[in-house]
């Protein structure tokens, strides 16, 4: 038996002002607003943007070439993927990637698995929710896959 020894790192990350990391997390090559909270055992990979006052929970994995609004909330265990696996198996060209966005004051609830969307401002995804269609308009999401559900009050 091999001991290996392995590390969390907090590497070639850009940050505003009063970010707050909770550790472990692995969070590299990527740039964090001013305010931005991430949760213990998240992973924010590289080419990611996470716009200010935004809160990432516990368990989050954000993948490469996310962009997240200002004052969103990721809830716990939430699963960005944006490699659809469109030859059958794991693409291994990032660069082909899909992008995914998400608007201003977005709310995730946990254990939801957001895939290669955009999501408008002011969206709401219900908790363990599936989105795989863009979301144009404000309101409340859920399901698998997610629908809409009601509006938000003004």
């Amino acid at each position: 038996m091999h001991d290996h020894s392995y590390s969390v790192q907090i590497k070639d990350v850009i940050t505003g002002k009063d970010v707050v990391i909770y550790e472990p997390a692995n969070v590299y090559g990527c740039t964090l607003g001013d305010g931005v909270f991430v949760g213990p055992f998240v992973e924010i990979q590289a080419n990611t943007v996470i716009g200010s006052g935004t809160k990432i929970q516990s368990h989050s994995f954000i993948c490469e070439y996310v962009t997240l609004g200002e004052n969103c909330f990721i809830g716990h265990g939430v699963m960005f993927a944006n490699d659809m696996f469109q030859s059958g198996k794991p693409n291994p060209d990032r660069h082909s990637w899909a992008r995914i966005t998400l608007g201003n004051n977005v709310c995730i609830g946990s254990g939801a698995c957001i895939l290669a969307v955009s999501i408008c401002d002011d969206a709401v995804i219900g908790a363990g929710s599936v989105v795989t269609k863009d979301i144009t308009e404000k309101g409340v999401y859920a399901g698998n896959p997610a629908r809409w559900l009601r509006e938000l009050p003004a």
